[in-house]
């Protein structure tokens, strides 16, 4: 059985994900109305997975995850709304330890729940599963247990300011070659850890396919611009690709490579039902090879549950390409990169820390 703690404030959020876990058959499910409930069973009942709202009485959902990767690190999806603002505290609770999200529709959540009970399930599934990294904010945990830190009035941390990463603006120049990274579960911090080690004169465009929606990929590239030295966006429009720069495919479709008179350039494409992940890694591989000779191309699938990228990146390789998956031991959920190894497509098996000095060696000897 999975040990499911459901936090949320509305007695109806927690009735319907009650009856839809309940109806799986192999949840064992708890309830709390707001954070300080939340902790109190995160003693009692030792949960397995936490589903966790945001906004709640007492203790937020924020100041709650907080505790909870600091007194007992627990997989948590957070419930999330679909505005920038949602968008926003979720990027910040992946810092704090998150290892997914599940959005609110935007209509009478008792109308959407059937269509919302498969994937909501699966992610939570999945989330049961998760790797926290044993490191997770280990010197907090420690002061915290050995009486030097503070156990009451939890407080979500806040970061000192940091200065922007000096950052090279480079021409837009004919792409001589080029890096598709795919991520899905756990990405967001994964694209911090690989993205914030590559130089501001990193030679080949960097193109990438995180699982999100539409209002999540802009405040997400915001939030990577500010930590790189590269310059990144959200690939809403066509652009043409240029060295030093990092492209984040628009949340609720596809991004593709596509050709112009003067060059190459990323773009957002209507999502395809085939596709069952948007942005489709997939697709984004296959649209690169019509452009690109495989030996000028990079793959890399990082962490995130199911097989996006997989199929592509093996095709890619198979063709001469490079491919990079993360190593189980790191990935959050190995589930992309995985398929990529047991299909033979992975060239290099590194762990997330490595993965940056990887991209770099292949692009020097390419």
């Amino acid at each position: 059985m999975i040990r499911l703690l459901i936090v949320d404030d509305s007695p109806l959020m927690r009735r319907l994900l009650g009856g839809v876990f309940t109806a799986e058959g192999d949840f064992e499910i708890a309830f709390a109305r707001n954070g300080v409930e939340a902790l109190e069973q995160l003693q009692a009942f030792r949960p397995d997975v936490i589903t966790l709202d945001v906004h709640m009485p007492e203790m937020d959902g924020l100041a709650c995850l907080d505790r909870i990767m600091l007194e007992r690190p627990c997989p948590v999806v957070m419930i999330s709304s679909l505005t920038e603002a949602g968008a926003s505290v979720t990027l910040e609770a992946f810092q704090l330890g998150a290892v997914d999200f599940i959005t609110k529709p935007d209509r009478a959540i008792s109308l959407e729940m059937e269509t919302l009970a498969p994937r909501l399930v699966e992610t939570v599934r999945a989330a049961s599963r998760a790797r926290l990294p044993s490191s997770l904010r280990l010197a907090e945990r420690v002061r915290l247990r050995s009486g030097l830190g503070q156990a009451s009035s939890p407080q979500v941390p806040r970061r000192r300011a940091q200065p922007a990463p000096p950052k090279r603006r480079i021409k837009a120049a004919p792409a001589h070659g080029l890096v598709l990274i795919g991520v899905s579960t756990g990405g967001p911090p994964a694209l911090d850890t690989v993205l914030s080690r590559l130089p501001a004169d990193f030679p080949w465009p960097i193109v990438v396919a995180q699982h999100m929606p539409g209002t999540f990929t802009g405040p997400l590239a915001r939030r990577l611009d500010k930590l790189c030295a590269l310059n990144v966006t959200e690939a809403a429009l066509p652009m043409p690709l240029a060295p030093g720069n990092v492209y984040i495919g628009k949340g609720d479709a596809d991004v593709i490579i596509s050709a112009r008179p003067d060059g190459p350039v990323v773009l957002a494409a209507p999502s395809l039902p085939e596709h069952r992940w948007h942005p489709s890694a997939d697709r984004l591989v296959d649209s690169a090879m019509q452009h690109f000779a495989p030996e000028r191309l990079l793959g890399v699938l990082m962490t995130g549950m199911g097989s996006d990228g997989a199929d592509a990146m093996a095709r890619l390789k198979a063709q001469g390409g490079r491919t990079i998956a993360e190593a189980e031991e790191s990935a959050v959920v190995w589930g992309m990169p995985g398929e990529l190894v047991r299909r033979g497509g992975a060239e290099v098996v590194a762990p997330l820390e490595q993965i940056a000095d990887r991209i770099m060696d292949m692009v020097e000897r390419s």
